[in-house]
């Protein structure tokens, strides 16, 4: 299993019981803003992670040189989608208490989902030549 594979799996992992945790806190407490921090680290963390290290392990190869593709690349989507999801587990809860909604915490929102649609891009980038007939 490659390096970049197994960082994409355990951090799915970790992922996982953060957004368990998440879960039960939004179910036990009336703080604004954890359900949204629940299903981000639900969604992108946990299920979206999983899925991008299983493709980059098991789909197609790319070419012989480059079977998996960019591996660059393939980093450049972990960094992005982990800093933008730990930025928005940061910030949307902060954003939903300030009172009144700060601007600097709108940006930081804004910067999250940026990173993250990059992170996206840059997977997508690396996987669509993989994508083909036998």
């Amino acid at each position: 299993m490659p390096t970049l594979t197994r960082w994409f799996i355990k951090t799915a992992l970790v992922y996982f019981i953060l957004a368990l945790m998440a879960g039960i806190f939004s179910a036990a407490s009336d703080l604004p803003g954890i359900f949204p921090v629940y299903i981000h680290l639900l969604v992108e963390g946990w299920i979206t992670l999983l899925i991008i290290g299983v493709v980059f392990w098991m789909f197609p190869k790319f070419s012989r040189d480059l079977p998996r593709g960019s591996e660059k690349l393939g980093w450049a989507t972990y960094t992005l989608l982990n800093a933008g999801l730990l930025l928005r587990v940061v910030s949307e809860p902060i954003s939903a208490i300030w009172n009144p909604p700060g601007y600097f915490w709108g940006i930081l929102l804004v910067l999250s989902a940026s990173l993250q649609w990059l992170g996206g891009m840059a997977f997508v980038i690396n996987t669509w030549g993989r994508v083909k007939e036998k």
